[in-house]
């Protein structure tokens, strides 16, 4: 095989010109490199999704078959220089989506309430919190993705993963598929706290916060490095998972911490079996909660193994056109509502300040 490079990248050049590998004024062929027979497209790219990204290698790869049957292609991207924007950012909400256990869908919710929100036209950014089982990655089909940093320069930022149109940061695109991630307290905030003010977002309307189960080091880190717009808690109709919900309820809501809880989320209130729900962890318990805590119930979504399989493969269930969609749909508007309530009724969200104990007498 006669490889050779000026003559490639032409094809390449001209491919696109005629609407074979569908480039737009986001990308552009940068230089292509030969060594053993194989071939290396280097493209540079504004920061397009991880979609556009796997449809343009496709249609490469097919357009160079037709001349070169048996030819091995790679693809390395990088990105242009954004350094005279990166200054200006604006992101609008913030709201972090909480559950006091395990296991009860907080990530599921929280990726498909992003991808409904980009769907409603919202430009949305989600940040995978849970530094010890992060999921993120494999529910939007980016593992293996690894943002890049804008420049080279020290203070460089990093770029966020795009994947459905959603800005995405993790600390899994850190850290290998099957390390364990065993970090201190100490670790595990300054990983969030990197994560947070070290990316480029640009501008958004809301930025999700998918935080570990429970109460701890990472709920306090987050509230001490952001203004969070507000809270939601997400809980399943089990007695445990409701005294968990409580507290997780009564952290947000603390005099020092004061972030408003916007509504709850109870997944998996029922299975559907020959049309007849059958509540498996529980009934009402997420409307009990709503009535005693005086907090919109925003969604109760039934036990569905569409939705399980759907993260599974790295597409939201909020993409689909069927009934699913439409109902992640309407969490998102009511997330909207709720959210435009809060802004018009209470002030900004104050960072919680870090006191320092003296001693004790």
């Amino acid at each position: 095989m006669n490889l050779d490079k000026k003559t490639i990248l032409n094809q390449l050049v001209e491919a696109s010109q005629k609407g074979f590998v569908s480039l737009n004024d986001s990308a552009l062929f940068k230089s292509v490199n030969i060594e053993n027979e194989k071939l290396t497209v280097n493209i540079e790219v504004k920061n397009p999704s991880l979609q556009f990204k796997n449809k343009i290698q496709k249609e490469i790869k097919n357009y160079l078959l037709k001349d070169y049957p048996t030819i091995d292609v790679s693809f390395n991207f990088s990105h242009f220089n954004n350094k005279k924007n990166v200054d200006k950012t604006e992101i609008k909400n913030i709201i972090a989506i909480a559950s006091g256990k395990g296991g009860v869908g907080k990530s599921t919710i929280s990726s498909n309430l992003a991808v409904s929100l980009q769907k409603l036209g919202f430009s949305v950014g989600l940040i995978d919190a849970d530094i010890y089982g992060p999921s993120i990655p494999l529910m939007f089909d980016a593992e293996g993705e690894k943002p890049r940093l804008i420049d080279s320069s020290p203070n460089s930022l990093m770029s966020p993963v795009i994947s459905y149109g959603v800005k995405i940061m993790s600390i899994g695109f850190f850290a290998g598929p099957n390390q364990a991630l065993v970090w201190r307290g100490p670790m595990a905030t300054k990983a969030l706290k990197q994560i947070i003010t070290e990316t480029y977002w640009g501008d958004l309307d809301y930025l999700l916060i998918d935080l570990p189960p429970g109460t701890g080091d990472i709920h306090l880190s987050l509230v001490q490095s952001v203004s969070v717009t507000g809270a939601i808690v997400v809980t399943t109709p089990q007695p445990v998972s409701i005294i968990d919900a409580k507290k997780a309820i009564k952290m947000f809501t603390m005099d020092s911490i004061n972030v408003p809880v916007l509504g709850l989320v109870e997944n998996m209130s029922w299975y559907l079996i020959e049309n007849q729900k059958k509540y498996v962890f529980g009934r009402d318990g997420g409307r009990s909660l709503s009535e005693i805590e005086k907090i919109p119930l925003l969604l109760e979504l039934p036990l569905n193994e569409s939705i399980r399989e759907a993260g599974d493969v790295g597409r939201p269930a909020a993409l689909q056109d069927t009934e699913l969609g439409e109902i992640f749909k309407s969490l998102a508007v009511k997330v909207a509502e709720s959210t435009n309530k809060r802004n018009i009724s209470l002030p900004n969200t104050k960072k919680v300040e870090i006191t320092h104990n003296k001693g004790c007498n």
